[in-house]
């Protein structure tokens, strides 16, 4: 028997590209944890993600051009929502992968 008292709880969803404050989980919530962001570039002029905590928060994590343009950009976050559920907003050139933990 292995020492983990819990199965590996992070979940994970898909952001398409061109979404506007879409949650994450089924309703989201105030606590929801957000481990990290995996944002692959196919056009790296419309490669922006913004993260916003419910209403509050709002965060550009990967700016429209950034680094070397087209690429994955594997970004941690690990951090809690204050104030509602976790929104991601995509520009029409990246798509997302979020991991954390979401409710239901």
């Amino acid at each position: 028997m292995s020492g983990v008292n819990y199965p590996y709880r992070y979940q994970y969803e898909h952001v398409a590209a061109s979404q506007t404050a879409q949650v994450l989980g089924t309703n989201g919530a105030t606590g929801d944890y957000l481990h990290r962001l995996v944002c692959t570039v196919t056009t790296a002029s419309t490669g922006n993600v913004v993260i916003l905590d419910g209403s509050g928060f709002s965060h550009t994590i990967l700016p429209a051009s950034a680094g070397t343009g087209i690429n994955s950009y594997d970004i941690e976050i690990n951090a809690v929502s204050r104030n509602g559920a976790w929104k991601i907003t995509t520009g029409a050139g990246v798509e997302v992968l979020a991991i954390g933990i979401f409710s239901a």
